[in-house]
């Protein structure tokens, strides 16, 4: 009888844990996703003054709260998708006040701004943009000539923009650049290379998926030539935090 009775515990002990092992497990892993989401890069530089709330349940994230823009909403969604454990994003965040329409000048404008901040090479400028009529004006400071002209180069790719204007000027000293040895983590790296090749007109019709592993990029998907390709690891070495990029996309056949 003693034997049965020990038996009997064991078996509701092992039961016991295992229904209760699942749960806790799943907690520590969306504790885990909340964290790492508010410690990324994307978070903490670009999204620091929007109101993002984070709920994570096992491994589905919903994204409520209040955004600027509808860049910045792209931009925590993207996020988040590429955090380790995460299965899923709802993304519910609002934007602040009426949203402008597609290809209006404010709308432009936005995909201007982030798209200049992405870049590594130009990022550390600072440049105020607008857009008028499809015409955006570039002003602010540039820390040499190379990197006004790439300025000019990276807005006038952007799908909508007609011409550009750029009335920056070129200081000296140079202006200070990202503290060297500053880590930026994979998951905001996947998201500014994601954008950045969405929204460059030459590459925002490619077929094209980022995986980003200790800083380096890799990319896959289709494109229609070998220009497209060049193009891609162009843009996606240029973001902010990318060490190399392994571009294996493929062209398609006609």
């Amino acid at each position: 009888m003693r034997i049965l009775h020990s038996l009997f515990f064991a078996v509701a002990a092992v039961a016991l844990f295992s229904f209760t092992a699942v749960p806790v497990y799943a907690s520590e892993t969306d504790s885990r996703i909340e964290s790492s989401a508010r410690k990324t890069y994307v978070f903490k530089t670009y999204l620091m003054a929007d109101d993002i709330k984070i709920h994570s349940k096992d491994g589905a994230v919903t994204l409520t709260g209040i955004v600027a823009d509808e860049s910045h909403k792209s931009l925590a969604q993207e996020t988040v998708v590429g955090l380790p454990g995460v299965i899923h994003v709802d993304n519910r965040l609002e934007i602040k006040g009426a949203p402008p329409s597609a290809n209006s000048d404010a709308w432009l404008r936005d995909k201007v701004k982030i798209t200049l901040l992405f870049h590594s090479s130009i990022s550390d400028g600072r440049i105020e943009v607008d857009v008028t009529d499809g015409i955006a004006t570039l002003r602010g400071d540039a820390n040499s000539v190379a990197q006004k002209q790439l300025a000019t180069e990276y807005a006038m790719d952007v799908d909508g923009i007609k011409q550009v204007k750029n009335e920056m000027i070129v200081i000296t000293p140079p202006i200070k650049k990202r503290t060297v040895g500053e880590k930026i983590d994979d998951a905001s790296i996947t998201a500014q290379v994601k954008m950045t090749l969405l929204y460059h007109r030459s590459t925002s019709a490619v077929s094209t998926s980022v995986t980003t592993k200790n800083g380096i990029v890799t990319l896959n998907g289709k494109a229609t030539n070998s220009d497209e390709i060049k193009l891609a690891t162009k843009l996606a070495s240029d973001v902010i935090g990318v060490n190399s990029v392994k571009n294996q996309m493929t062209i398609e056949s006609p």
